[in-house]
């Protein structure tokens, strides 16, 4: 088992940079906003997650940071993601990847803007008992 979920979370890390050439969930998240667990291990003092993270169209995930990185890819939908500063930092279509750095001067929102519901595949990479998102203040957008 423990072979077989490294072979996944490399294989999944390895398919993010290759395709690069993921939501976190946080409060206040808009009305319907989910995540269902796909797979979860600790490996040392690390855990590995694997979340499917389905976003409404008009919603969003919250203001918000990871205290680890973070790898997705768009399953169906696009991402519209922002940074702290406001402006866009990335427009991920279908088959696009993502990747989220840790740490709180990395406060970011996912939006879906579009008309379809937003799937993104997540691979969470946390130190042991973190939560998959802290909340942060809205840094003074005129969206949420």
């Amino acid at each position: 088992m423990r072979t077989a979920f490294r072979t996944a979370v490399t294989g999944a890390v390895a398919t993010a940079a290759l395709l690069a050439g993921g939501t976190a969930q946080a409060t206040p998240a808009g009305p319907g906003v989910t995540a269902k667990l796909i797979s979860q291990t600790t490996i040392g003092d690390t855990d590995y997650t694997v979340r499917e993270i389905t976003i409404p169209p008009g919603q969003a995930t919250g203001w918000h940071y990871h205290d680890g990185p973070l790898y997705g890819i768009v399953k169906q939908g696009t991402l519209s993601h922002f940074d702290s500063s406001c402006a866009s930092d990335g427009v991920y279509r279908k088959g696009s990847t993502i990747q989220e750095p840790a740490g709180a001067g990395n406060v970011h929102i996912g939006r879906n803007l579009g008309k379809t519901p937003l799937v993104l595949d997540v691979l969470y990479v946390l130190p042991h008992g973190s939560p998959f998102s802290e909340d942060a203040p809205n840094p003074g957008c005129p969206f949420e």
